[in-house]
């Protein structure tokens, strides 16, 4: 779950919106992610961002590996075209195409202002209306997409802060706290990190009950965000995230570029 849409923001990785043109001036950035269970790898990511001084566009890919192959394999393609603004990335639309084994399902999310408009999720999934928490009008307003709402401006606060996410299908907030700063290198990066950690309220969207929810809302994760020179922005390069199996870290291989 937290794979699928909120972190592949990171940590939660559709390239139908390329319509959408940016300046003349544009500059772009690539990051790659290596996601492991422990010391054992389960999938990778990629991430291609292209910024102007008026809008952004952000294309990513997901993929299984290892032994979760065993298993079923898994991947997604995602995209968010928006306009930067002095403290956030605000979306203008947000897509998600995420397949498990044979099945697929398509997530597309519009917003205007920071508030979603319109939500089409294909095909669409069976509730039970005894455990689920509906999404209400009031959940949609003043949110942000899964992956351009863990990108900031070089000058915003990264944290303390509060992001309301949504991502087609849940609401969510995580709440950053400030953990200090670390040493980071990879490919085309080497400095400090701004680390925080995080903790994720859900609101609507989910199961009631879920444990796998439950034990995530107890368990505080981290993640370090590093600045990308190029494009003057801050974004992630490292995330663990404590599941029941162990932990999860997502650690990026390429940033830059």
């Amino acid at each position: 779950m937290i794979l699928r849409g909120r972190f592949v923001s990171a940590f939660t990785l559709i390239f139908g919106l390329m319509a959408v043109p940016l300046g003349s001036a544009e500059i772009r950035h690539v990051s790659e992610y290596d996601i492991s269970l422990g010391i054992l790898p389960i999938a990778k990511a990629s991430f291609s961002s292209e910024f102007d001084e008026r809008a952004y566009r952000i294309t990513g890919t997901f993929r299984s590996a290892g032994i979760v192959n065993i298993i079923s394999r898994i991947s997604a393609e995602t995209n968010v075209v928006g306009r930067m603004q002095a403290d956030k990335l605000q979306a203008d639309r947000y897509n998600l195409v995420y397949r498990t084994g044979k099945r697929t399902r398509i997530y597309d999310v519009e917003y205007r202002n920071g508030d979603v408009t319109e939500t089409t999720v294909k095909p669409e999934p069976k509730r039970n209306p005894e455990t689920w928490i509906p999404v209400t009008e009031k959940d949609l307003h003043a949110v942000l997409d899964p992956l351009s709402g863990l990108i900031f401006p070089a000058d915003a606060r990264i944290c303390p802060s509060r992001l309301p996410i949504y991502d087609g299908e849940s609401r969510m907030d995580l709440v950053l706290t400030p953990k200090g700063s670390r040493p980071f290198s990879t490919d085309g990066f080497k400095g400090e990190a701004i680390v925080c950690t995080i903790r994720y309220e859900p609101k609507s969207g989910f199961r009631r009950g879920r444990s796998d929810i439950e034990y995530l809302k107890k368990t505080p994760m981290e993640i370090w965000f590093a600045k990308a020179q190029s494009v003057n922005v801050y974004a992630p390069v490292y995330a663990r995230i404590p599941t029941r199996m162990g932990e999860v870290y997502v650690t990026a291989v390429k940033y830059g570029g």
